[in-house]
């Protein structure tokens, strides 16, 4: 017997052995609900130990919240008195300088709306903490990458710390940070500096090896000393790389201080659309949302614009003006909209009369859409939840009933359900099929039990072996360790409940994205529509996302199911469409030549050979669907982001942290597995 035979036997073993625990098991047998007795106080422990932390050193970050709140006041008590017209026009110059002028026009647009509607100086107190925030980011992720770029071990030690900042939902961030710093704008920009910074570090590590050997020996036999090989050589060369992190980092920024408006306090646009959301207000929750994603967008342009644009190397010819227009451009553009300030008072402050604020209109356009919609919006949704999402949390066992599917599951469908997908995946093993058919008879009894009714004990076992599999010894005991924490620290249900909301949109996002990725690779025409549906997506903070299906579908897992799918989709579309259109064309036109019709060209050479490009997007589309699960929390769903936000509205650090860290344990193991298996297929087809 080999050990491949062993391997399919060892898994049959263990679906069977669910199946059995499932079958002769109750509820509070040990082997399918952990006891309560035997789990570990991980939330109490925790919430003493920071209760220490607080008593003993509460002066200090106290001390350094007081420190932080002076540049952020003077930043906003400056932006709250320049005229609006002066950031617009300084705002429409930076841009111009970044990508042209119609980068330009938006941004004077974009900017010029958050004016109308009456959301300036919401808007400019969430820029006063982005422009705080931004350059702390920047600066410490910059030491820490070249920290981790001089030494191999300190790297050893950066990594998983990004990981794990990187993972930890958003939400999470708040708490230890409210409790140390106390309530107040300072918790924003501290949550925003630690959310922000891990995408800096690791393009600054990545850009400096990347600069080419050549570059660095020339810089050597020029007689550079190390500190000039580092800043006049490695810096320079390595510049565009840390660009995009500096992008990235100010993404992160901005969607952190946004979130941050949870715990209030700062009278900033984050906390106009949750406030608006509460309220079940669609109109207003757009309009301010619109804001938010303004705001994104323009911050992601400019920064993206300064990426894209080539290194040009001083020209001594170029004249003074030439090479200081942008700056004198925009520094004559805000004296003159400044003096016009003085004389002109709508340009000091909009006249409130001349708003434009269409809320009440938008909300009777949703009444309308809604009643006349109605019948097919609840069939959707009745549809979905009966016969998607109830299933695989609960069980067909516990689903079909005369009021849900309009029979009884009796005894007889049972055991004919049993039959076919026994015989389902002995079709699949005759054809030698042995993974396809074993995920056929795991899924037959996650269906029929339901996920967050499956024995704890087999699933971490399943997890830990399948773990060994794909990446040896040291990705198994990882992964039984963090499930094996899940357990004791008594948050396993929660972790299923997390786990089946994220699996539902992950399996959509991917099939769905998949298939909208490959149309696109295909045709042109549907690859330029879809661009900019991505990039607005990508860009929009997650809480306007989930304002629509709020207020169409109300308040429940399903309106978060369909946010985190409208978020986790992107980069499913976007790594198909590149993967696919990545492949070698010589292979494309050997293929052809060989007469293949399209079909088969797409389906047996593009697809095979681009299939580690694609799941790579998987493993983003389950890392975006983590990160959307905990936003979700606002409008109802259970599980760790609901104990997340549970943690935070109570102010107990333990039950924040332990499930913040559970959702970050969930993340790492999906994202582990997927890049495990990724390496696999690559090292098969290389």
């Amino acid at each position: 017997m080999n050990s491949e035979t062993r391997r399919w036997l060892l898994w049959i073993i263990l679906i069977a052995l669910l199946l059995l625990f499932q079958l002769v098991g109750t509820k509070n047998d040990w082997f399918l609900a952990y006891p309560k007795g035997w789990e570990v106080p991980f939330s109490t422990v925790l919430n003493h130990a920071m209760n220490w932390v607080v008593n003993w050193f509460g002066w200090f970050f106290r001390g350094l919240a007081d420190i932080f709140a002076i540049p952020v006041s003077w930043v906003q008590q400056f932006l709250q008195w320049l005229p609006w017209p002066v950031v617009i026009a300084v705002t429409a110059v930076i841009s111009w300088a970044a990508s042209g002028w119609r980068l330009a026009l938006f941004s004077t647009l974009a900017l010029f709306y958050m004016v109308v509607v009456g959301y300036w100086s919401e808007s400019m107190n969430s820029l006063s903490l982005v422009i705080i925030s931004v350059p702390l980011a920047i600066t410490v992720g910059f030491v820490f990458g070249v920290w981790g770029f001089r030494s191999e071990q300190a790297e050893k030690a950066i990594v998983p710390m990004l990981d794990m900042l990187q993972t930890i939902p958003a939400f999470a961030y708040l708490l230890p940070i409210l409790l140390l710093f106390g309530f107040g704008p300072v918790v924003g920009l501290i949550a925003s500096v630690l959310f922000a910074f891990p995408p800096m570090v690791r393009n600054t590590m990545l850009g400096l090896r990347r600069v080419p050997i050549e570059i660095v020996e020339s810089g050597l036999m020029s007689g550079a000393t190390p500190r000039q090989l580092f800043w006049q050589v490695r810096i320079p060369s390595a510049s565009r790389q840390m660009l995009l992190g500096a992008n990235q980092t100010t993404m992160a920024a901005v969607s952190m201080v946004i979130i941050a408006a949870v715990i209030g306090g700062t009278a900033d646009i984050g906390w106009e659309v949750l406030l608006h959301v509460r309220r079940a207000g669609f109109g207003e929750s757009i309009l301010a949302g619109i804001v938010i994603a303004f705001l994104a967008m323009v911050i992601d342009r400019i920064t993206y614009g300064f990426v894209g644009k080539e290194s040009q190397l001083p020209d001594e010819e170029v004249g003074f003006f030439h090479k200081y227009r942008y700056l004198i451009l925009g520094s004559a553009a805000a004296l003159i909209v400044f003096l016009l300030s003085t004389v002109l008072p709508a340009l000091r402050e909009w006249p409130q009369g001349w708003e434009i604020y269409p809320a009440d209109t938008m909300n009777e356009w949703l009444e309308s859409f809604v009643l006349s919609w109605s019948g097919f919006i609840g069939a959707f949704k009745s549809i979905s939840f009966f016969y998607i999402m109830l299933p695989v949390r609960e069980g067909l066992i516990n689903t079909i009933s005369p009021f849900s599917w309009g029979f009884e599951f009796t005894s007889p469908l049972r055991f004919g359900y049993g039959i076919a997908v026994i015989l389902l995946a002995g079709w699949f093993a005759y054809k030698r099929r042995i993974n396809l058919a074993l995920t056929i008879l795991f899924m037959g009894v996650l269906f029929f039990f339901g996920l967050t009714k499956l024995s704890w004990l087999i699933l971490l076992i399943m997890g830990s072996f399948l773990g060994y599999q794909l990446g040896g010894i040291k990705l198994g005991v990882g992964t039984l360790l963090a499930l094996l924490t899940l357990v004791t620290a008594g948050v396993w249900t929660e972790a299923m409940l997390s786990v089946y909301l994220c699996s539902i949109a992950v399996m959509i996002s991917f099939l769905v994205g998949g298939l909208i990725g490959v149309i696109a690779s295909e045709v042109t025409v549907v690859s330029k529509i879809v661009r900019p549906i991505n990039d607005t997506l990508q860009t929009m903070p997650l809480f306007v996302i989930l304002i629509p299906f709020v207020m169409i579908f109300k308040i429940g897992e399903f309106s978060a199911l369909l946010a985190i799918i409208a978020y986790a989709i992107v980069p499913s579309i976007r790594y198909t469409e590149h993967g696919l259109r990545s492949v070698p064309s010589d292979v494309i036109e050997a293929g052809t030549s060989m007469g293949c019709t399209r079909w088969q060209l797409l389906t047996q050479v593009k697809l095979p050979l681009a299939l580690p490009v694609i799941m790579l997007g998987l493993n983003q589309t389950i890392m975006y669907a983590i990160a959307m699960l905990v936003i979700a929390a606002l409008v109802g769903t259970n599980g760790l982001g609901q104990q997340v936000y549970i943690g935070l509205s109570d102010g107990d650090f333990g039950v924040g942290i332990v499930a913040g860290l559970g959702m970050a344990f969930i993340a790492m193991i999906a994202d582990r597995f997927t890049q495990a298996w990724n390496e696999k297929r690559q090292a098969v087809y290389s």
